[in-house]
């Protein structure tokens, strides 16, 4: 534990993903008196690992990006991301099956990527070029003067360090039509869009803001964290505790009332008492199953309205002998992409042409898969909210195992020795998302920035944390937000911390 002041009131946080955990250390390191409780029998959230006939799955993410985050977030701590888990560079760091033969190998290196968009159209390589360093110089902007400054409220972007984005306002017209500045190939098009998945939007509703991820895709790379992204979840889990965290896992929070000064936590084990609570728990289901109806900050019709990310159809497969040409990391896409995205958005349905992601981690680490076997996940993004029942999962199942086979030339029906599913059901009943989202609310305009949910709720001492939240989707970005629901909370309750909180040092 920290040799510190504790503060005088006590911080729940109720949730242990990626916001949960970081909230939770950054709250006890300058001073408060922290748990944490997890509803499940581990932390990580959404984050999670099956373990299974030999075989070990990250259930949930497994792009290690941005490594500049987590190395600022560490860095507040006076520690390392080394110091809690190895990170290899991925070469390559992925690989694209297109559904007519074709294929692209991208390593990380952009004389490569150089290569493969001028192989497809005469000068792309100089374009992108132009797109990447375009794309860098607005991610330092964005990341510097917005995501870390933590602008979720108007107000906060009346202000003259905001002016170098100004000229920028193409960044707020859709990818599609941005990336079309650079590019016309359709296939490269998809290179620079498909980060777009990460976000939970589409190139046709998503900002262009969010070219920046082509930066820290072909720029920053990809990494593979040692044990997976569980092994970044332990780091994160050790770091907490340091700090002098107390975590309890198995504890269900079921109601939540802070009508009484101070809230009262109802769980299966007993009601609790604490001061202040930090919910990474999403604000959709804290309201409508953990509030009383008079602490509520929105109707029932708001989260009903929102444009949520996809959902997923997920296979956690255990497969016997090779897996080639598959990489760590592969994508297997139509030429035309957009009608998957009509049946995420528009239409909802499961789509006829899926585009979709397969992870296989055993082609690095050899500790996830008995000898002669490998760990294959494959994640289809589809549309929240679809039903999801045994008879339409199978059928989904025997056609993405063809289109596999078809495709990328990998057969692995007949090879299969451990499965497990997951879909739109397992989202909504594990992880209380809204229509079973399982990535959150996607990054359309009118739900970017200062129109997300803020941290603060409505009721005075309850704090949101998570992909909800700002700045947004992904591990990076709930690190950032668990920054920033401490900053709103020392704000609002100084008595709570011991008043020794530490700015976190520039990148």
């Amino acid at each position: 534990m920290a040799d510190q002041r504790r503060g005088d009131q006590t911080i729940t946080v109720v949730g242990g993903g990626f916001g949960g955990l970081a909230a939770a250390a950054y709250l006890a390191d300058a001073g408060g008196e922290v748990e944490l409780l997890e509803r499940h029998d581990r932390v990580g959230g959404h984050a999670g690992v099956i373990e299974r006939d030999g075989f070990r799955f990250d259930s949930g993410p497994s792009w290690y990006l941005m490594p500049d985050v987590f190395e600022r977030f560490f860095g507040h701590f006076d520690r390392e991301p080394e110091d809690y888990f190895e990170l290899e560079r991925l070469d390559p760091q992925y690989r694209v099956f297109w559904k007519d033969g074709d294929r692209a190998t991208i390593a990380p290196n952009r004389e490569n990527v150089h290569e493969v968009f001028e192989s497809y159209e005469v000068g792309a390589g100089d374009a992108l070029a132009e797109y990447l360093d375009r794309a860098e110089r607005n991610y330092e902007l964005a990341m510097d003067r917005v995501v870390y400054e933590g602008r979720d409220r108007l107000r906060d972007y009346v202000d003259t360090d905001l002016l170098p984005l100004a000229p920028r306002y193409r960044l707020f017209g859709n990818m599609d039509d941005y990336v079309g500045r650079y590019v016309d190939h359709p296939k490269l098009k998809q290179l620079l869009e498909y980060t777009l998945v990460f976000l939970g939007g589409s190139p046709y509703n998503t900002p262009a803001l969010y070219s920046i991820m082509s930066h820290v895709d072909l720029n920053n790379n990809v990494f593979y964290p040692e044990g997976g992204i569980a092994g970044v979840v332990d780091g994160l889990t050790e770091l907490a505790r340091e700090r002098g965290v107390t975590i309890e896992t198995g504890v269900e929070v079921e109601s939540i009332d802070g009508r009484a000064g101070a809230f009262e936590l109802a769980t299966d084990e007993g009601t609790r008492r604490t001061d202040l609570v930090v919910s990474n728990a999403n604000p959709a289901y804290v309201e409508r199953e953990l509030l009383d109806p008079s602490d509520r900050d929105h109707d029932p019709s708001y989260w009903s309205d929102r444009t949520y990310a996809p959902s997923a159809y997920m296979l956690y497969l255990g497969v016997e002998g090779d897996v080639d040409p598959l990489a760590h990391h592969s994508l297997v896409l139509p030429t035309d992409w957009s009608d998957h995205f009509e049946a995420i958005f528009e239409e909802p349905r499961w789509p006829d042409d899926p585009a979709y992601y397969l992870s296989v981690t055993s082609k690095t680490d050899d500790a996830v898969a008995p000898d002669g076997h490998h760990a294959v996940v494959a994640l289809v993004p589809i549309a929240p909210g679809l039903d999801d029942g045994p008879e339409v999962r199978e059928r989904y199942r025997e056609k993405v195992l063809r289109d596999l086979a078809d495709h990328a030339g990998v057969d692995l029906r007949g090879r299969i020795v451990s499965e497990t599913t997951a879909c739109v059901s397992d989202f909504a009943e594990r992880y209380g998302d809204p229509h079973g989202t399982a990535l959150g609310l996607a990054h359309t305009l009118f739900q970017t920035g200062p129109l997300r949910p803020g941290h603060r709720a409505g009721l005075d001492g309850l704090y949101y944390v998570g992909s909800f939240t700002g700045p947004g989707i992904g591990m990076p970005m709930c690190l950032i937000s668990g920054e920033h629901v401490a900053t709103a909370l020392e704000e609002d309750y100084p008595d709570a911390l011991g008043g020794q909180r530490r700015t976190t040092p520039d990148p």
